[in-house]
């Protein structure tokens, strides 16, 4: 059973909280070791002066002792800063700089979502894109097998289905930026080697529809052929697969003629569509050899040489349809002009069948 996407409820919480209204600032916040943190601009989000210099005292302190080693303390004053002034400049800075500081201690897990927080609640923070690219190579680092540590010291299993999802928050904060496609493709390998390929299928079905022009584009039609091309089974079994497969290769073939796999798509199509053409002589076979269905195994055969007219596949119904004319001949069948079978009316009666007698003849 494919395994489905972790959820992050806090996360999704603090996407609520965006939907009623996000904050724009215009202020910036700059620091510096000689001056600590320094309001630029009129805009303080409403705050009161006392309210002003009450955060920056908490913000100075914490980073004071964030650069003094004391990351635990220097944590907690930057959630008491957040927490307390939700709608001043200090907040998502002090979201920012917790996210930092768990990185560091590799808590990827609460990293990210102190990353998302600011990205949820303050789009219009000056580090949006930095934010963004840090996201990325989070979700990367433990597609990668990177462990979360708890407490910071305490290694966690694995988890590349949690890598999954942070890919897919870094689409949803910004689908039209260059890390998009980046995290969909990502996603589509991560679901591929946890052995989930519809997932995998479904992602790289979306990057080439939202994200035809990437550069990306290419790997992404040449991986999902090959992705279709993996779930087919043998020629008798179903062909859905099959089909697809041909499908993403010959568009790829078509969209990209100059692209270094063109080769390997040429090999993949020809092992599809030999797949295909065998589907087709199966068919005809079993009707021409357990049914006598001459109609019927033609255009078995015909389907098979037009599959692959090239192929070894194609020689073999060729020969079938000779062994057809041999048989319609001594039975005095013919083919009309609608490729039914028409009855010779000068053709000798076939023998009266025997009868049976206790199931013997």
């Amino acid at each position: 059973m494919p395994i489905l996407p972790m959820r992050l409820p806090r996360v999704l919480l603090i996407v609520l909280l965006a939907l009623a209204g996000s904050l724009t600032l215009s202020a910036d916040l700059r620091w510096t070791p000689e001056s600590g943190w320094i309001v630029e601009g009129s805009d303080l989000a409403g705050l009161a002066g006392q309210d002003v210099q009450r955060a920056t005292e908490l913000m100075n302190r914490a980073r004071d002792l964030e650069e003094r080693g004391r990351k635990g303390a220097s944590l907690r004053i930057y959630k008491r800063v957040a927490k307390r002034f939700p709608n001043s400049i200090f907040a998502p800075e002090s979201l920012y700089r917790q996210a930092q500081i768990r990185l560091s201690r590799r808590e990827y897990y609460k990293a990210f979502e102190a990353f998302q927080s600011v990205m949820s609640l303050y789009p219009n923070y000056q580090r949006f894109d930095e934010v963004l690219g840090t996201q990325f190579q989070i979700a990367e680092d433990l597609m990668n097998g990177a462990r979360n540590r708890y407490w910071g010291w305490l290694p966690s299993f694995r988890s590349r289905e949690r890598a999954i999802t942070y890919f897919e928050w870094v689409v949803a904060n910004a689908p039209y930026s260059d890390y998009a496609p980046l995290a969909l493709m990502n996603i589509a390998r991560t679901h591929q080697r946890l052995n989930n390929t519809p997932y995998a299928i479904d992602a790289l079905d979306r990057l080439i529809n939202n994200y035809s022009q990437s550069l990306l584009a290419p790997d992404a039609y040449l991986s999902l052929a090959q992705t279709h091309a993996s779930l087919v089974d043998g020629p008798a079994y179903d062909q859905e697969s099959t089909r697809e497969a041909i499908t993403y290769f010959e568009d790829f073939m078509i969209l990209f003629p100059d692209d270094p796999g063109l080769a390997e798509a040429q090999h993949g199509l020809d092992q599809m569509r030999t797949v295909f053409a065998e589907s087709k002589m199966i068919l005809g076979d079993y009707q021409l050899k357990h049914r006598r269905n001459f109609q019927a195994a033609r255009v078995f055969y015909n389907e098979a040489i037009t599959s692959f007219p090239d192929s070894d596949v194609a020689e073999r119904a060729r020969v079938q349809l000779g062994v057809i004319e041999q048989r319609m001949d001594a039975a005095g069948l013919t083919f009309d002009e609608d490729g039914k079978l028409a009855v010779d009316e000068n053709a000798p009666p076939p023998p009266p069948k025997r009868k049976k007698l206790f199931g013997v003849f």
